[in-house]
């Protein structure tokens, strides 16, 4: 990785469940649409997943003033239920910057530690604004697992 510390955003979080279910969270539609938003007054109406290398994921968030931004990138690397990788871009970003996300999942005895890394982030600002996004979907993550 040759950027800058600054325009990465990393989140290590453990959630009460077991790999599978984590990694099911991160590629079933049904189960994004339940968590893939930055707060629990958002919403994510549309999720669609073509789980395979060169697969497209996208996903549509809606804040509860209606305003909308959709991500979405293509798989690059799918070890289940291990690891996830994949490109980002984000309709609210002016810069169009293709993002990386990798994700690391493991498991010991009835949890699951998460590992996010969002490289590729063209600015501060849109770092900062990342960090916050993901920490509200990560969070949200939390919730749709509890009932696990």
């Amino acid at each position: 990785m040759n950027e800058s510390p600054r325009y990465v955003v990393r989140i290590e979080r453990t959630f009460d469940a077991p790999a599978e279910a984590v990694f099911e969270a991160w590629t079933s539609p049904e189960v994004m649409r339940r968590w893939w938003h930055a707060g629990p007054d958002w919403e994510t109406p549309e999720a669609e997943v073509d789980l395979r290398v060169g697969g497209k994921v996208r996903v549509v968030m809606r804040a509860r003033d209606g305003s909308e931004v959709e991500a979405q990138g293509e798989y690059t690397l799918i070890e289940r239920p291990h690891r996830l990788e994949m490109t980002w871009t984000f309709s609210d970003d002016p810069s169009g910057t293709q993002q990386l996300i990798e994700l690391a999942f493991s498991e010991s005895e009835d949890s699951t530690t998460v590992v996010m890394v969002n490289s590729g982030i063209a600015t501060d600002e849109r770092r900062d604004a990342q960090d916050y996004g993901w920490r509200g979907c990560f969070d949200e993550l939390g919730r749709a697992l509890a009932s696990y």
